[in-house]
């Protein structure tokens, strides 16, 4: 990948060292509309700790990306919640931000002081042009929690802030496995909004462990690539 770093990159001068640029409110999402407040947002980060504590193996996320750019990349975790995937891929040795339109969730998120966290819509991302990441994370079904109709432009922003040769990844569930309040969204649709935001189509698996992706798979894991890397 064009721009991956080797073990002596260094931090460009001046990277994250400026305040938060404002946050541009776009439009509720349906996450909204199925949970929002500090309640909330406690009980969700409540049910992935008892998950862990089950022995649940919560960072499927973390290790594709790492495999896809080994650390230190710069990893943007776009619809990042209580901080669960960046946290992780800030220990694994990534430069991670997370950003969210959630902010009790990134409340939550910003108790762990090792990773930065932004209150932000990703329809109207816009983080400052020295933050370009190698990779753009979109786990945890934010596609179909996406206020309806913002795809196509959540897409283009996210595009915008990857450098050449940079990686979208984005995993979801698929008509019939959405959960509650979701939408769904059909992988042609979602590769054709892509290629609309200059991304090319590198693969797809039915899960983070890369297992193939079958016209029955009720998951779709999708990795597109920036043109001009």
């Amino acid at each position: 990948m064009t721009g991956n770093p080797g073990h002596d990159w260094e931090r460009p001068s001046g990277m994250w060292t400026t305040g938060p640029p404002p946050s541009r409110p776009g439009p509720p999402t349906r996450w909204s509309g199925v949970r929002h407040g500090p309640d909330a947002a406690r009980a969700y980060r409540q049910h992935f700790l008892e998950l862990a504590e089950q022995g649940v193996d919560l960072h499927g996320e973390a290790r594709f990306v790492t495999a896809l750019a080994p650390p230190p990349s710069r990893v943007l975790d776009a619809g990042c919640g209580y901080g669960r995937v960046a946290g992780e891929l800030t220990r694994l040795g990534h430069y991670a931000v997370g950003v969210d339109a959630d902010p009790d969730l990134i409340a939550l998120a910003q108790e762990d002081r090792r990773t930065r966290y932004l209150v932000a819509d990703l329809s109207t991302l816009d983080l400052r042009t020295e933050q370009e990441f190698h990779v753009v994370l979109l786990a945890g079904n934010v596609v179909p929690y996406l206020a309806d109709g913002t795809l196509p432009a959540v897409l283009e922003r996210l595009a915008a802030h990857l450098v050449p040769g940079g990686h979208l990844v984005a995993g979801f569930a698929l008509d019939g496995s959405v959960p509650p309040g979701a939408a769904a969204v059909d992988v042609r649709d979602y590769d054709r909004w892509a290629r609309a935001a200059g991304l090319s189509f590198i693969g797809r698996w039915s899960g983070w462990d890369r297992a193939p992706f079958t016209a029955a798979s009720d998951y779709a894991l999708s990795v597109h690539r920036l043109l001009g890397g």
